[in-house]
C-alpha cells in the first residue's frame, strides 16, 4: 500500500525521507535540538536543504554536538580552521553567525530560564496547524515568523531573515505544515496531543509535591 508523503520527501533521497518521517514538524522541546536547528537553518539560507542535511554530522562534529555553551566561546583561530572544514559549509559569514547566535542564544536562555520558552511564545505555545493540499500552497513566511525574526535580530541574532525563521519553524514543528494527505500530519497532531497531556500531568504532579512535600529525616 503506498503512504502518501509531502512532495518533497523523495524515497530516492533517504536522508530526506528520513528527516521528513522522523523529525521536520515534530514539536521540539530541547534546548541542544532547537541550537541545532538555528545552525542548520541558517546554514540552509540560500541553499537547498538537502545540501545542509548531507553535511549533518559534520556540523555535529565541528559545532561540539551543537553544544551553545562551547560555540559561544569559539576564538577567530577556530573560526578560520572552521572556514577550511569540507564537512561543512564553508561560508564565513554563515560560521560566524553560529557563534555569535551562540552567545545570543545563552543570553535569551538566561532571560526566558530556557530558549524553548521564549521561542514557542511566538506561536501562543502551541504549534500552528495547516491544512495544505499542496505543496505550492506553503509558504515561505508568515506574520509570526515576522515577528520572531524582527525579535532574534533586537537580541543580537544574524542569518535570521524571516524566510530562514520560518523554516527553523517547520523544523522545530511551531508549525506543522505537512500537507493533509501525508502520513506524517495526523500523527504529529496527536503527538502534540500526547506531549500536551504528559506536560499537564507533570505539572499536577510538581504542584502535589509541593503541596504535601516529603518530611525531613531527622
Amino acid at each position: 500500500m503506498t503512504t502518501n508523503r509531502c512532495a518533497w520527501a523523495s524515497v530516492d533521497n533517504p536522508l530526506m525521507l528520513e528527516y521528513h518521517d522522523r523529525e521536520w514538524g515534530v514539536p521540539v522541546h530541547n534546548d541542544r535540538k532547537h541550537f541545532e536547528f538555528l545552525v542548520l537553518s541558517g546554514a540552509q539560507a540560500g541553499l537547498n536543504f538537502a545540501v545542509v542535511l548531507k553535511k549533518r554530522e559534520g556540523y555535529r562534529r565541528a559545532f561540539d554536538k551543537f553544544d551553545p555553551e562551547k560555540v559561544a566561546h569559539y576564538s577567530e583561530a577556530r573560526i578560520q580552521k572552521l572556514r577550511s572544514d569540507v564537512e561543512i559549509i564553508r561560508n564565513r559569514m554563515k560560521i560566524e553567525a553560529a557563534v555569535r547566535n551562540a552567545r545570543a542564544f545563552l543570553k535569551t536562555q538566561e532571560e526566558f530560564g530556557d530558549f524553548d520558552s521564549y521561542c514557542w511564545r511566538f506561536v501562543g505555545g502551541r504549534p500552528t496547524l495547516n491544512r495544505w493540499k499542496a505543496t505550492g500552497q506553503i509558504p515561505a513566511t508568515s506574520p509570526e515568523s515576522d515577528a520572531f525574526s524582527k525579535d532574534l535580530k533586537q537580541r543580537g541574532f544574524s542569518f535570521v531573515g524571516s524566510t530562514v525563521v520560518y523554516a527553523y519553524m517547520q523544523s522545530v514543528g511551531m508549525v506543522n505544515d505537512h500537507l493533509v494527505d501525508c502520513f506524517r500530519y495526523r500523527e504529529i497532531k496527536q503527538l502534540w496531543r500526547t506531549q500536551t497531556e504528559k506536560r499537564k500531568g507533570n505539572a499536577r504532579k510538581e504542584e502535589a509535591d509541593a503541596s504535601h512535600p516529603v518530611d525531613e529525616i531527622r
